[in-house]
C-alpha cells in the first residue's frame, strides 16, 4: 500500500515524551499524531490521512451523540529488548471490530488497510513505544457516526480514527489477589443484545455496578447470568 499522507506538526507543537521508568498510568498520555479515515454512503472509505493529534470537531446533532453508533478496539505494541516493536494479533482485533460494526449497522473496514495504517502510524511514532518492563503502546481504533441528524436512523457518514498512547499496566495491582464484588442486581449482557459488540453502550451500563463495588471496597465486578443469576458470566468491564 502507498504511504498515507501526513500533515506535519510544527516542531514546537511536539510533546515531551515520557522518560524511561516514568509512571505512565493508563489512557492519560497521547502521542503527537493520529490516523483518520472518512466514510460517505455511496463513496465508501475516503480521505485517509495522518494528522497532528487534536480535538475532533463534531456537530451537536452528530448521530453518535444521540443514538450511540460507535465501535472501538484496543490493542498494544511492545518494544522488545533488542529495540524491535511487535504487535499482538492485530488482525484479530480488526476482524472483531468489523463484527461489532456489522451489529450496529456501521460500515466494515478493509482489514489489510487498517493494519497497514496502524503500522505506518506506529512507525511515525516509534519513539513513543516505551521500553520499561510491563509498559506498552496502547492503540485505540474508534469508529463514530458523525452525520448531523436527529431521529433514530443509520448514519450516512462515519469517522474512523486510530489514536496511540504509552501506558503502564491496566491493573496497577498486577497479578496480586483482588477483591471481587458479585453483582446480583445488574447484568453485563443478555442473549440477543449487544454483548458481542465492543461499543460504548456496553461500557456505560457497567459503570453503576462498578461504582457500587468501589464504594464497598472492591476492585472488580463479577457478573452473573441474566436468567438464574447463579452462573458466572464475566469479570470486569
Amino acid at each position: 500500500m502507498k504511504e498515507i499522507p501526513i500533515v506535519q506538526a510544527a516542531p514546537n507543537a511536539l510533546k515531551k515524551k515520557p522518560e524511561p521508568g516514568q509512571q505512565l498510568g493508563f489512557g492519560k498520555i497521547f502521542t503527537d499524531y493520529f490516523f483518520l479515515l472518512d466514510y460517505q454512503r455511496g463513496k465508501g472509505w475516503i480521505n485517509a490521512r495522518i494528522e497532528p493529534y487534536r480535538p475532533i470537531s463534531m456537530d451537536p446533532a452528530a448521530l453518535v451523540l444521540h443514538y450511540g453508533q460507535e465501535v472501538f478496539e484496543g490493542l498494544k505494541a511492545y518494544r522488545w529488548p533488542n529495540g524491535d516493536i511487535y504487535l499482538f494479533r492485530p488482525r484479530k482485533n480488526f476482524e472483531r471490530m468489523n463484527r461489532s460494526a456489522k451489529r450496529l449497522c456501521m460500515p466494515e473496514l478493509d482489514v489489510d488497510f487498517a493494519l497497514e495504517a496502524t503500522r505506518q502510524l506506529i512507525r511515525l511514532e516509534k519513539d513513543w513505544v516505551p521500553s520499561t518492563p510491563g509498559s506498552s503502546l496502547y492503540i485505540r481504533p474508534n469508529m463514530i457516526a458523525n452525520e448531523a441528524a436527529l431521529g433514530v436512523q443509520v448514519s450516512d457518514q462515519y469517522l474512523f480514527y486510530i489514536m496511540l498512547g504509552p501506558v503502564g499496566a491496566y491493573y496497577p495491582q498486577g497479578f496480586s489477589p483482588t477483591q471481587i464484588y458479585v453483582s446480583e442486581k445488574y447484568i453485563r449482557a443478555a442473549r440477543g443484545g449487544l454483548g458481542e459488540a465492543k461499543t460504548l453502550a456496553n461500557y456505560a451500563h457497567s459503570l453503576l455496578a462498578q461504582e457500587e463495588a468501589h464504594e464497598e471496597g472492591y476492585n472488580q465486578v463479577l457478573w452473573l447470568d441474566v436468567i438464574e443469576r447463579k452462573y458466572v458470566e464475566e469479570v470486569g468491564t
